[in-house]
């Protein structure tokens, strides 16, 4: 398997396939292929598997591609927001958790899970719920993050405090816990929402820049009828949107 990357702000994926080769992806991803892809639209696993899939935004099908005819094929994928795209091999046993909708693509050797976080306040606080995605490997597996990518690695016990918005990726090694931004005045007209989420190594964890739920207020804050949340008097508001963007 051959991959490349292309663009910047708006990338897409091509992967070749050789004879034997086949990669999967959700039902509504690809963006063109060669003559030589053939195409199996199925459940993944079963109905139960797909449904489960489907709880952390992925979707109830699949699609895997594999070249015909003896040759080589080619076909690419696109996400549909602007974003980065990580490719990252994984080992036997290997496993990332990701947020919603952030699978793009995966060799037909790695399992695309649900993760379902344990503690409470992570669930109603964390930013994505309680139900997250889990992708193990051996294989290779492209994940789509919003904006612009930073990777970090933590050490053991290191703690980065993050807005949960911006988590992208983490693997399974790294704890991920929440914390209340610390000052009464700072949760009320900070803007910056009441609880932040902590990460602690080891581990390697995976930062996006454009939250999408950050590009949708931002839009809908610019269009007729629109209020801006960063007014003086809609502390209320700031409150709130604070807590929906952590």
């Amino acid at each position: 398997m051959q991959y490349q990357v292309h663009g910047t702000t708006l990338q897409s994926l091509e992967i070749i396939l050789q004879p034997g080769e086949t990669i999967f992806s959700q039902t509504h991803q690809m963006a063109w292929m060669s003559a030589a892809m053939q195409m199996d639209t199925n459940t993944g696993g079963g109905v139960l598997k797909g449904f489960l899939r489907s709880l952390s935004g992925g979707s109830l099908f699949v699609t895997h591609f594999t070249p015909g005819g003896g040759q080589a094929g080619l076909v690419a994928f696109c996400p549909r927001f602007p974003g980065t795209i990580i490719p990252r091999q994984l080992a036997p046993g290997e496993t990332l958790i990701c947020r919603k909708e952030t699978f793009l693509c995966a060799e037909s050797s790695v399992q695309v899970d649900i993760f379902v976080r344990q503690q409470l306040g992570s669930g109603f606080f964390g930013g994505e719920g309680f139900i997250l995605q889990k992708v193990t490997g051996p294989g290779w597996v492209f994940l789509d993050l919003s904006g612009e990518v930073v990777e970090k690695i933590l050490q053991p016990g290191e703690t980065l405090k993050v807005h949960a918005g911006h988590v992208g990726a983490q693997d399974a090694s790294v704890q991920f816990s929440i914390s209340r931004v610390p000052g009464l005045k700072n949760m009320m007209f900070g803007g910056d929402g009441i609880f932040l989420a902590s990460l602690s190594g080891p581990g390697r964890i995976w930062l996006q820049s454009m939250p999408i739920v950050n590009l949708a207020e931002e839009i809908l804050k610019h269009m007729p009828g629109g209020e801006s949340r960063g007014s003086s008097g809609n502390v209320v508001g700031d409150v709130l949107g604070g807590l929906l963007r952590g």
